[in-house]
């Protein structure tokens, strides 16, 4: 038996409310589950960042992933310029794994940055998620490197304006 089937939307999280949720979300999955100190996981970017949540019909919230874009994305980016925004953050519950929350998010998060112009998402992948995103178009580069003691990878993904959605 597969997972079973739970609606889902995917937005642009507005007003404390759904900033908790996002939180909710990250605390569960990077604080808890990885044990990732708090004071690593919430930082000075979270007041600026454009954050994405996944939230099921009932009001669960479900996953989440935050854009970092213009000067807060340039250190975070491989030295590309403001036109490249950082993806990053992006926690999925244990409950929701395997339904395309995931993905979704990441989708979400693409289509948010072509609305702000950005031509680029990069991000710093987990090792073991590095063939989650080359599923969904990007491309890894330079060495593998530690961030709060869990291998990591840089990759992009160029959105151009004639990719679709999916």
């Amino acid at each position: 038996m597969g997972s079973p089937v739970v609606a889902y939307a995917v937005r642009v999280a507005e007003g404390p409310e759904d900033l908790d949720a996002c939180f909710a979300v990250r605390k569960e999955v990077f604080v808890v589950e990885q044990e990732v100190p708090a004071e690593l996981e919430y930082d000075a970017y979270d007041r600026t960042a454009l954050h994405v949540l996944a939230i099921a019909g009932d009001g669960t919230p479900l996953g989440t992933g935050r854009l970092l874009h213009g000067a807060d994305a340039a250190g975070r980016t491989g030295g590309a310029g403001p036109e490249v925004g950082s993806l990053g953050r992006l926690a999925v519950s244990s409950a929701a794994r395997g339904l395309g929350v995931g993905a979704a998010l990441v989708r979400g998060i693409e289509g948010a940055a072509r609305e702000m112009g950005l031509t680029s998402v990069d991000l710093h992948a987990q090792t073991h998620a590095l063939g989650f995103y080359e599923r969904l178009g990007y491309v890894a580069y330079g060495p593998v490197f530690l961030d709060a003691g869990i291998d990591h990878r840089g990759m992009r993904r160029e959105l151009g304006q004639g990719l679709s959605a999916g």
